[in-house]
């Protein structure tokens, strides 16, 4: 559960780190979607984070390049 802007920064720096490690499975039907899907999510999710950050409510790590 979300609480305050800090653990907004920790949960989308999860979901971020999730996502990156997630492997496309380009057999399975609706794959090309999924990922589509899924880079949008992480492209939200990292400026989410980014606004937070520079607003001085959160120190978060930095999630902009895969890990």
């Amino acid at each position: 559960m979300v609480t305050g802007p800090y653990d907004l920064a920790r949960e989308l720096a999860e979901l971020i780190g999730a996502l990156d490690r997630r492997v496309p499975r380009v057999e399975q039907a609706g794959e090309a979607a999924i990922a589509r899907d899924a880079a949008a999510l992480r492209e939200k999710a990292v400026k989410r984070l980014a606004e937070l950050t520079a607003s001085g409510r959160s120190s978060a790590p930095d999630t902009d390049r895969p890990t």
